[in-house]
């Protein structure tokens, strides 16, 4: 990378590191401190609490990279980030679960992913670019990972309020790198502008990383809605969870190495193809445990949760890599918006999808349909054209 490319990496990365942090904080406390509010006692409104933000998010996405394309990414950003600001200051204040709802609703009004990647993806060169995205893929795992350990003793400090206030204050930091820290966004060429939007949607290709991005994150929320029981039946407590994620994406941070040298050798789309595989055996491996009925192995749970993560994390680099090399330059912000927005609904479909089966079909019956749902990603991504350098595969 050149000190350009890296200052944008590191500052576009950590911009979604704070803004991510602030969103993970809440995230595994938010259904128990949520219930000592007026309206708490309803396990529904809750729940729609927790999730409202996904939904926003999924809505905006697009408008919101269309607005990047037409009127610059940092100005779309910092507007997006003091939305989200403006929400988390929302739901800091609120006294009752309704007006937690609407915080976090305009929280997911702020939905500036798109915008930030596409302003990544202007500001590196192709053969580079995978290694700018995987950073911000590993800086929300670690975010993650972070936020699994830090969230319940700061709840049980500064409780929900405080984690709110806490969100809204990294995000104010999040504007303060867009202005002052990102490079300046390269010139944009308004005649460009004309290019219709159907590009985006006639675009073979497009179609099928958009599919992916919505079965990766369906996937991921589904499996967490089994996994921690699972971890807990290998008798790790609840509290000690961390011990074995924070472990498993540390590693598969340091895997990622074999990513980097596949796209040095314009391999990506073999890269993209490993990746489903590796995220296939691990769906069809929890299944086998599930459906066993023995007590499951906390080495074999960690050592699966490992590849996983190597799995996700070269997925979460790959993809949004591979639309922007597509994606016409003038419509890069919308293109990535339709990628989030699959992103943000597949979120959303994981965590119904995963209810559901759990309830009706228990852990195996949850793995076997994640199962399908990878193999089917695999089958529909296969024809994927190569991309890269060499124009190798």
């Amino acid at each position: 990378m050149t000190p350009a490319e890296r200052r944008a990496s590191v500052s576009l990365a950590s911009i979604f590191a704070l803004r991510m942090l602030g969103l993970f904080l809440v995230l595994p406390v938010f259904m128990l401190e949520a219930r000592k509010y007026p309206g708490g006692d309803d396990p529904a409104l809750v729940g729609l609490a927790m999730g409202i933000y996904g939904l926003t998010q999924a809505f905006l996405q697009l408008p919101v990279g269309l607005a990047s394309d037409r009127w610059g990414r940092k100005r779309v950003i910092v507007a997006g980030l003091l939305v989200f600001a403006a929400g988390s200051l929302w739901a800091a204040l609120a006294s009752d679960l309704m007006g937690l709802l609407l915080g976090r609703a305009v929280q997911g009004a702020g939905a500036v992913s798109a915008a930030v990647t596409a302003l990544l993806a202007d500001q590196t060169r192709e053969v580079v670019r995978t290694k700018a995205m995987a950073l911000v893929g590993v800086s929300i795992g670690l975010m993650f990972a972070i936020a699994l350990v830090a969230a319940p003793p700061l709840a049980a400090r500064i409780g929900l309020p405080g984690l709110f206030g806490l969100t809204c204050a990294l995000a104010l930091a999040g504007i303060a790198l867009v202005l002052w820290v990102a490079p300046p966004e390269p010139a944009r060429h308004h005649d460009a502008l004309r290019a219709p939007l159907s590009a985006v949607w006639r675009h073979a290709d497009l179609l099928r990383l958009n599919a992916g991005v919505f079965v990766l994150h369906t996937v991921q929320m589904a499996m967490w809605v089994a996994v921690p029981a699972m971890l807990v039946q290998a008798g790790l407590a609840k509290s000690a969870h961390w011990q074995v994620y924070l472990p498993a994406v540390v590693l598969s941070v340091v895997a990622m190495g074999a990513l980097f040298a596949m796209e040095r050798r314009g391999r990506l789309r073999a890269a993209l193809l490993a990746a489903i595989g590796l995220l296939l055996v691990v769906q069809l491996a929890l299944a086998g445990l599930s459906a066993s009925g023995a007590q499951p192995s906390l080495m074999a749970l960690g050592g699966l949760l490992f590849v996983f993560f190597c799995g996700f994390n070269a997925l979460e680099a790959t993809q949004p890599s591979l639309v922007s090399r597509m994606a016409p330059d003038n419509l890069r912000g919308a293109a990535l918006g339709v990628y989030n927005t699959l992103q943000s609904l597949g979120l959303f479909a994981g965590g119904a999808l995963g209810g559901a089966l759990a309830k009706w079909a228990g852990a195996s019956g949850l793995f076997a349909a994640t199962s399908l749902l990878v193999a089917l990603w695999l089958a529909v991504t296969w024809p994927l054209k190569p991309v890269g350098r060499t124009g190798q595969g």
